[in-house]
């Protein structure tokens, strides 16, 4: 009997221990919006939406979708409802349906771009002097991270999409991780730049900072003066515009950049798609 009763136990711990491992951290919302634009390849689509109850609040943001033919019959302009699956890397949406259709406008009070007017830095080019304030609250010009190659990248803290900002945060950890364990890259310095000085002060970014486990000594936090944020992260083709109604409404893309010891551009990667291992790379061959 106790064998049985032993066994029965077994049975049910090795049952949970495979349900836990299986079943991914994932949860699933409803959105309603309405399209602002549709990727050439129907993979992606950038969507003005409504608060997301118990996740977010109302943004304009770009959306994935794991099937094309979610987006292959909509247009700028409709109106739509969908599923927001949110898993533990990655966010998309499925069951995309048509609802109706408004004209497009400009929200009142919107922000332009902050990408527009300015000349893209290209490669050789001085990277602007632009004055911060870092996650200790110190005034720190950014001629002060010269002598180092510097792999800069820009975020907010309240970005709740797990593929954007948080990616970012994720991959310069483990980027700092392997800059840790190799002798020839004690040089490089890793630099994320808040878009959202409203919300992202020093303090909040220490804390932020902390909890990424974050060596200062490797990986510095930056915040300042918006215009001049908006004006410095235009440069590396970063394009912010705000929802002057409401701060918290914030569309944007990503960028990444590389920049040499003589504070010179070097190179910048596109969007989310990169991974740890290409910058690696480069950044040996920039160091070296």
């Amino acid at each position: 009997m106790n064998n049985m009763r032993r066994s029965i136990h077994l049975v049910c711990v090795l049952a949970f221990v495979a349900a836990a491992c299986s079943a991914p951290d994932r949860h699933e919302y409803t959105l309603q919006g309405q399209v602002l634009s549709i990727a050439a390849d129907h993979k992606e689509a950038n969507i003005k939406h409504e608060d997301i109850a118990g996740f977010m609040p109302a943004m304009t943001m770009p959306y994935k979708v794991r099937d094309p033919q979610q987006y292959a019959n909509l247009a700028p302009g409709d109106l739509i409802t969908a599923t927001l699956v949110v898993v533990s890397n990655e966010a998309y949406l499925k069951d995309v349906k048509k609802v109706g259709s408004a004209p497009l406008a400009q929200p009142e009070g919107a922000a332009p771009s902050a990408s527009s007017g300015f000349e893209l830095l290209k490669p050789g080019q001085a990277v602007p002097n632009t004055v911060f304030i870092d996650q200790d609250n110190k005034v720190r010009d950014f001629a002060s991270f010269q002598d180092s190659v510097v792999l800069i990248t820009f975020i907010y803290t309240k970005c709740p999409m797990p593929d954007f900002c948080p990616l970012m945060d994720r991959n310069f950890k483990t980027i700092q991780a392997r800059l840790a364990k190799d002798p020839a890259l004690k040089n490089v310095h890793l630099v994320s730049v808040s878009f959202d000085p409203a919300s992202d002060t020093p303090q909040v970014l220490k804390m932020h900072a902390g909890a990424l486990g974050a060596d200062p000594k490797r990986w510095t936090f930056l915040t300042g003066q918006r215009d001049d944020i908006d004006q410095f992260a235009m440069r590396f083709g970063v394009s912010i515009s705000r929802d002057m109604t409401d701060l918290t409404n914030i569309t944007h893309n990503l960028r990444t950049a590389i920049i040499d010891r003589q504070g010179l551009f070097v190179k910048s990667y596109t969007g989310n798609e990169w991974k740890p291992d290409e910058i690696m790379a480069d950044l040996k061959n920039i160091a070296g």
